[in-house]
């Protein structure tokens, strides 16, 4: 019993004098270049190892590779013997940081498995400028790509898928200028797939597919943006990154380009495609996808026509419908709220605009019904699936559509916050009528009657404006004034300054406001309705017009005297918007 107990004693004491001597070890100041020696040196004198040291050695490396991939998205860092080249590492992929003897930055390269690392420069200026979060966002970026279902061998598959992709659709770009010869601003409103910016990094491919007139110039001082390829900011406008994901169901996705031949098929620069057949394309667990820059109120009708376009539903389950005019309301305070540090003020769907001379007031009464007794509804969509190049076009042209639709609403509402009873406060109401039309309804600028003009947006090159009057109200201004002026400036707001601004004009150059009604009581008795503008019987009192269109529900009480001013401002057209001016804007 002693014995035992004394043995015990002895192992104890023979622990204690060990974890001291590790102790010492520790605390000892060593050189790291003598620390690796060491190591080495225990390498190579290693023996055989028996199964439970195995085993051993396996438990604590499975246990430093869950730490590491919880700590570093599952990249591991290996330094060179000289400790000049720098290696960031996954399975898929590795992004080697080179450095000269002084420790100076000499080049960042990124390679892919399979291909050769090459530069990359925008890695290299978030280093040079030690701007290490955004160095980070690319490694997500990077390890995001490769969050795809299957083994290494198959996420290489469709990597190469991805490529296939990205060749076809900058072919599809250069294709376009060739036949049109588009400048910057043209391609990105008009190209078959905008403005390209290849992948760079953890950057995917962008396809930037629309930017209202306000877009193209700088914020605070209203020059004029000088856009060219290489200084368009990923985030302006409307854009699309290109993606691919893991999917429930198996799609036939092309691992080699599509296209044929270098030239277009047709002045609109569309290219030809090869045939998809089991050597060009390879079932895959995966799917396309374009990734709105941020998510994007889209009509129900709409959704259903871009899924129709692709043969993929946009949504796997049904998504949750709101009304649209909300989501627009909700998306661009979101917008106007980037950087701001103030709270918004309480809208209630009621929003204000200080315009030059005029202040505006916008009731967007987005709950009215529209067909079958509903509201019109959509959703935000945040990416959108396909499978071929060719499908990237249509698409593109339904985002560029809504695009245009959202950014006519979204000009309505603003941060600004005005008393309810100002002087001269101007009322108007938006009321949707389908998917792609709205009224905008307001008291005639010259009698007291109501007035409505209908804005129908064909698509997003072209808005159709119709004013409709009464019979017996003074002529305003012409559909193609209106229409000319909401196609250059995209703004609800600014063209109601300018309808009422040539109403002014008008009623100044005319010698007497008898002449007007001389000259509507002879078209009344003739039964001819005034030229420029269809009319609809503001007396018949069932309110509604031959165009659906919504009488204003808010704004009967409103009364407005009309300007002193006669000063008659001119109208200058311009077919290109990048010749767009913020002077120009209220120049109306």
């Amino acid at each position: 019993m002693c014995v035992t107990s004394f043995s015990e004693a002895e192992k104890q004491s023979r622990m204690t004098a060990l974890l001291e001597r590790l102790h010492a070890k520790h605390n000892a100041s060593r050189p790291w270049q003598e620390t690796c020696k060491v190591v080495r040196q225990a390498m190579e004198k290693r023996g055989a190892m028996n199964a439970a040291g195995h085993q051993l050695l396996l438990t604590c490396l499975e246990t430093l590779q869950r730490a590491l991939k919880g700590e570093t998205q599952g990249l591991g860092s290996h330094l060179s013997p000289s400790g000049t080249e720098c290696y960031i590492t996954s399975d898929m992929f590795y992004v080697e940081v080179q450095l000269d003897t002084t420790g100076q930055l000499v080049d960042v390269k990124v390679a892919h498995q399979g291909e050769n690392p090459t530069s990359c420069p925008e890695l290299i200026q978030h280093l040079r400028e030690k701007n290490f979060e955004e160095f980070s966002k690319h490694l997500k970026g990077l390890v995001g790509l490769y969050k795809l279902p299957g083994d290494n061998k198959l996420k290489t598959k469709m990597y190469i898928a991805l490529q296939s992709l990205e060749l076809d659709l900058t072919k599809m770009m250069h294709m376009f200028r060739l036949a049109t010869n588009a400048n910057t601003v043209e391609t990105i409103l008009h190209g078959s797939v905008g403005l390209l910016t290849a992948r760079s990094g953890g950057h995917l491919v962008t396809l930037q597919c629309y930017v209202s007139p306000y877009d193209i110039f700088e914020e605070g001082t209203g020059t004029q943006l000088n856009l060219t390829d290489n200084n368009v900011p990923r985030s302006l406008g409307v854009s699309v990154s290109v993606t691919i994901e893991g999917t429930s169901a198996i799609y036939k996705l092309p691992i080699a380009p599509l296209i044929t031949g270098s030239h277009p098929v047709d002045n609109k620069g569309t290219p030809s495609f090869s045939t998809v057949t089991n050597s060009n394309c390879v079932d895959l667990p995966a799917c396309f996808f374009l990734k709105m820059n941020r998510p994007m109120p889209f009509s129900l009708s709409f959704i259903q026509r871009m899924g129709n376009a692709t043969s993929i539903p946009v949504f796997e389950t049904s998504p949750s419908l709101s009304p649209l005019y909300q989501l627009i309301v909700q998306s661009q305070l979101q917008l106007l709220e980037e950087g701001s540090s103030t709270p918004p003020p309480s809208h209630n769907m009621h929003f204000y605009s200080v315009l030059p001379d005029q202040q505006h007031c916008y009731f967007l009464n987005g709950d009215a019904p529209v067909q079958d007794g509903r509201s019109l509804q959509g959703a935000l969509v945040s990416k959108i699936p396909f499978r071929h190049p060719g499908q990237v076009p249509v698409l593109l042209d339904i985002i560029r559509h809504q695009a245009a639709y959202n950014t006519l609403i979204g000009s309505c509402v603003k941060r600004t916050s005005i008393k309810e009873d100002s002087a001269g406060l101007l009322q108007f109401e938006v009321c949707p009528l389908t998917d792609s039309s709205f009224s905008v309804s307001f008291q005639h600028p010259v009698n007291e009657s109501l007035v409505c003009v209908v804005m129908e947006v064909i698509d997003s090159r072209q808005v159709s404006c119709k004013l409709y009057k009464g019979l017996s109200d003074a002529l305003i201004c012409t559909d193609e004034f209106i229409t000319k002026v909401v196609q250059r400036c995209m703004s609800i707001p600014v063209t109601m300054r300018a309808i009422r601004r040539k109403a002014e004009t008008i009623q100044a150059d005319t010698p007497a406001l008898s002449l007007i009604a001389q000259t509507v009581e002879i078209m009344v008795k003739n039964n001819l309705p005034p030229s420029g503008s269809p009319t609809y019987n503001m007396a018949a009192g069932d309110g509604t017009n031959p165009m659906g269109c919504h009488l204003l529900t808010c704004c009967s009480c409103v009364k407005s005297s009309v300007a002193a001013e006669r000063t008659c401002w001119n109208l200058k057209y311009s077919d290109s918007i990048s010749l767009l001016t913020p002077s120009l804007f209220f120049s109306f």
